[in-house]
């Protein structure tokens, strides 16, 4: 685990910046269902953007909060809405409305960007898309600044991908499962993408962005990982309830979604967290250690170090209710059931 986190913190360092490249036309695609009061921090935000050419589209999934009026309250040529009463059989919500946009999109680059988004000040947008194209990459996943409540699960979000894929190893190997990307905020050239629809090729994926990103390795486009923390910040959770739901939705699924992975990876995460720390203070120094590093990386306070027990402990809880709650098919979100298995 050391040596996954130190190799991603140098694989994050080592992308430089060419502020004199041209930037292409950009379409930034957001999914929005009872997403009002994210909306009212996000709109904005976009809206100052200083970027020669873009545009905003957002697909309303069939709201049933305050979403459309805050987007009808919106008058700049740039932002363009539409709205859908959900997604037909078959598709996750979250993937149709991004499909949605994207059969509306006119740039020659995408960004997907999650409602509960900021973008940090007027240049943001430009030094994000200068990251993407100084990258020599088709395909970048950004590092996102996570904001909000419940940061004693939220912060396991950053440690998880930095002790967990070896990003140096992604476009090094063929292995499919070496890959992923961040749902928050990723970038694509557009021509890849219609070249392979991922939305509609993963239509009923609810871990979307794991799939996709093995998806586009698999087809030759593995993604970039690319620190974005100066650009946007994401509220994801208000509080530990909200969080515990969102979570309890995908924890299962991240580790396998089968029985024998759940069982497999939850031994190895019990052994990691909560009894290799009761065997010896070495272990429970070096489990701090991840964790200071990790939080400094991600901007999280002392504090939240300092009660790594509780988060991990809080963890395998979460884990557990997860896979209870997959295997009795109970997980919904804003309303809706959640397929019992990933794609």
């Amino acid at each position: 685990m050391w040596g996954i986190l130190l190799a991603n913190l140098g694989y994050l360092r080592s992308h430089s910046v060419d502020s004199s490249v041209a930037l292409p036309d950009l379409t930034i695609c957001i999914p929005a269902r009872n997403e009002a009061k994210n909306l009212r921090r996000l709109l904005p935000s976009l809206l100052k953007q200083d970027y020669p050419s873009v545009e905003f589209i957002v697909w309303d999934d069939g709201s049933e909060d305050d979403t459309w009026e805050v987007l009808q309250s919106v008058d700049d040529p740039r932002l363009h809405i539409h709205r859908g009463d959900g997604p037909p059989d078959g598709w996750v919500g979250k993937v149709h409305a991004l499909y949605q946009c994207t059969r509306r999109a006119t740039g020659d680059c995408y960004l997907f960007l999650d409602a509960d988004a900021e973008l940090t000040d007027a240049t943001a947008l430009q030094r994000l898309v200068q990251q993407h194209v100084s990258a020599s990459t088709t395909v970048s996943s950004g590092f996102t600044r996570l904001q909000g409540g419940a940061k004693l699960l939220v912060s396991l979000v950053p440690y998880a991908i930095l002790t967990g894929l070896p990003w140096p190893l992604v476009a090094r190997t063929s292995l499919p499962s070496l890959s992923a990307l961040n749902g928050q905020c990723w970038c694509i050239d557009a021509d890849i993408y219609h070249s392979f629809e991922p939305h509609a090729e993963k239509k009923n994926a609810v871990l979307e962005d794991v799939t996709i990103g093995r998806y586009l390795k698999r087809m030759g486009h593995p993604p970039t990982f690319l620190d974005v923390q100066s650009s946007v910040k994401i509220y994801m959770y208000e509080g530990l309830r909200d969080a515990w739901r969102g979570f309890r939705k995908n924890a299962y699924l991240l580790m396998g979604g089968t029985v024998f992975s759940f069982f497999a990876t939850f031994g190895y995460f019990a052994l990691t967290w909560l009894v290799s720390p009761l065997l010896s203070a070495w272990f429970l120094a070096s489990l701090y250690g991840l964790k200071f590093v990790s939080d400094r990386a991600s901007g999280f306070s002392l504090a939240t170090t300092l009660l790594a027990p509780v988060s991990f402990v809080l963890a395998l809880a979460l884990q557990l209710d997860s896979a209870v709650h997959h295997w009795s098919d109970r997980v919904a979100w804003k309303g809706r059931a959640v397929p019992a298995s990933g794609d």
